[in-house]
């Protein structure tokens, strides 16, 4: 019997031994990488981030060099040798720098303002409320996406010179003061609040109005600081519709201004560079006021979930 009881106990051992489960395989997170991976990765966002910041990087170092300083050697000094500002001085002293700002700046405001307000209510009224033609609009706007700049621009100063507004600041700012892509960007961030904060607000005896003042557009903050943000950027930036509108000198914009800097006889890049670094600081004072609410804004409009 001792025998057979220490055969049995080695077979349920045996058993026992043979059935149990294999080690799990330690698997990595969709997230996470391995040291091969890490590297390619890390050397991506170098390169990105060499073409992106490199050329404003190079652009700062030109208007900070001296003209006492080569700046086309054959090695790329990035550092200046001897850091100056004189080239912003100089810069103010060959163009009326203040006056070009001012009305780059009448130019943006007006553009931000009109594409904030009109931008805003149509794409409320787009994702918000029930009207006949409804979708007949949107898909007009979707259409108008396909058409490039260009292919409206003779159109546009044809209005602009029959309203008078030809050589005039005025003129400049009326074709940019609302976007399609604003008003679709609107649409979208509307169209993702739930329903039932507009059923409430109706139930409470609120009309249109009310309900996009009081309601709906504390809810999309964030898009109206993107719509802000691209609407300034490409108002000041913009070049070729200020050249084609304005005539006078006293009514040109800051871009078009910076060409008198590059001129037939005497073209220093240092000048050049000094104007494009003046031409920056608007545009990088509004993006850091308002950086947070961009950020916020991106989110805004995402899948839910």
């Amino acid at each position: 019997m001792t025998a057979v009881n220490e055969d049995q106990r080695a077979t349920e051992l045996t058993g026992h031994v043979a059935t149990k489960a294999p080690r799990a395989r330690k698997t990595r997170g969709f997230g996470s990488a391995g040291p091969g991976e890490l590297v390619i990765r890390y050397v991506l966002l170098v390169f990105v981030l060499f073409i992106s910041i490199g050329p404003f990087l190079w652009q700062l170092s030109t208007s900070l060099k001296s003209t006492s300083e080569d700046i086309y050697t054959r090695i790329p000094q990035l550092w200046p040798g001897d850091p100056t500002f004189d080239n912003y001085l100089r810069v103010m002293d060959a163009i009326p720098v203040w006056t070009f700002i001012g009305n780059s700046l009448f130019v943006a405001v007006f553009q931000v303002g009109g594409n904030v307000i009109f931008s805003t209510l149509a794409g409320f009224t787009l994702a918000r409320l029930r009207f006949r033609g409804r979708k007949i609009v949107i898909g007009l706007f979707l259409a108008t996406l396909i058409l490039p700049g260009e292919a409206t621009i003779i159109a546009n100063f044809v209005t602009i010179r029959n309203l008078g507004l030809a050589d005039t600041l005025l003129g400049v700012a009326l074709p940019g003061m609302i976007a399609t892509l604003n008003v679709l960007l609107m649409f979208n961030a509307f169209r993702v609040l739930p329903e039932e904060i507009d059923q409430a607000a109706v139930i409470d005896g609120a009309n249109a109005l009310q309900r996009f003042w009081n309601v709906s557009l504390p809810s999309v903050k964030g898009t109206v600081a993107v719509i802000a943000i691209f609407s300034f950027i490409g108002a000041w930036d913009d070049f070729l519709w200020p050249l084609i509108v304005l005539t006078s000198p006293d009514q040109f914009t800051l871009t078009i201004g910076l060409q008198y800097l590059s001129g037939t006889f005497s073209n220093d890049q240092r000048l050049i560079a000094a104007g494009s670094m003046i031409a920056f600081v608007p545009i990088a004072i509004v993006f850091a006021a308002l950086q947070r609410h961009f950020f916020k804004g991106v989110e805004e409009g995402g899948v839910k979930g």
